[in-house]
């Protein structure tokens, strides 16, 4: 049995799963926080607007120019390409497809904030914010879905930088109450993706992400938008202690894990911290194997 057959034991079975060649990742290691309840009620003390969806028709500049021709060198998705002449746009279809259908199929009423995604990792280097980029861009290419990518990797931040867009304000600030989520939102070049950037580091990250500011962000994101599909690039699950609060505010979660170098043990350990998770999807990446004449195989499953 491969790692990831092995890794998926406790969620009833799983696919074989490839993905292409990823860019490094690394992240702070700080002292664990106890997770909070899933729940979440309003207050009437934060007065946070809700985040502006990109509407299909809007008209207005966008705040950030993605230079897809730049980034397709190392992997990124052209949303404007066909996926036919692109092998690896069909493979991150294939994953998004369970994705969407946990948004909006008979599952989505059975999990809270079933359109927030979370894209982590058992360790740093598996390609868990390449592949958040890519799933992003690849929703974007839905013809009746927006998607809204978020950078919650607050102690290692990446997807504005590996995207080549500069930001003075996002997730850190909207939680201590510095901004408006509108005002920290970016509108892209790339119709229907719009980023929230991690915003200043911040030593109290976990408490941030923990914190009842962030419950009633998620609640905004999650409910003001049906249509909208929200990722998060999340730090990875071993390293940090953040991973696992956000995890509590998430409908979907997607544990990337790279072949010939995760052991099953770490693996394991991983998916032991999910456990009040009900969806939980594993994506093998660097694999260079194909699994019954595809290139790419995906295992998704309920949690135990």
């Amino acid at each position: 049995m491969s790692i990831i057959e092995k890794a998926m034991e406790k969620l009833g079975g799983a696919e074989k799963v490839d993905t292409p060649e990823l860019i490094e990742d690394t992240a702070a290691a700080p002292e664990p926080a106890p997770r909070e309840s899933r729940r979440s009620t309003p207050h009437q003390d934060y007065a946070q607007p809700a985040a502006e969806a990109p509407g299909f028709n809007d008209t207005r500049d966008p705040d950030a120019q993605i230079r897809i021709d730049a980034l397709y060198a190392h992997g990124i998705l052209d949303p404007s390409a066909d996926p036919k002449d692109n092998y690896m746009a069909e493979e991150f279809r294939r994953i998004k497809r369970p994705v969407l259908a946990h948004v909006m199929g008979e599952s989505a009423s059975q999990v809270e904030h079933p359109n927030l995604v979370m894209v982590t990792s058992s360790v740093a280097g598996e390609g868990k914010t390449f592949t958040a980029i890519n799933l992003a861009m690849s929703i974007a290419m839905e013809m009746d879905k927006t998607v809204l990518l978020v950078d919650a990797d607050i102690a290692k931040p990446e997807v504005t930088s590996r995207l080549g867009v500069s930001a003075r304000q996002g997730l850190t600030d909207v939680l201590l109450g510095e901004c408006r989520v509108q005002d920290a939102l970016l509108r892209t070049n790339v119709p229907s993706l719009s980023l929230l950037p991690a915003g200043k580091r911040h030593t109290h990250s976990t408490e941030l992400l923990g914190s009842s500011n962030m419950r009633r962000l998620a609640d905004e994101l999650s409910l003001r938008y049906p249509d909208r599909v929200i990722i998060f690039d999340s730090p990875p699950l071993m390293l940090t202690s953040e991973a696992r609060v956000l995890a509590g505010l998430m409908g979907q979660i997607l544990v990337v894990v790279e072949e010939s170098r995760t052991p099953q043990r770490i693996v394991t350990e991983a998916l032991g911290m999910l456990n009040d998770s009900e969806i939980v999807g594993l994506v093998l990446n660097k694999s260079h194997r194909t699994f019954g004449g595809d290139y790419y195989g995906y295992g998704y499953g309920y949690g135990q």
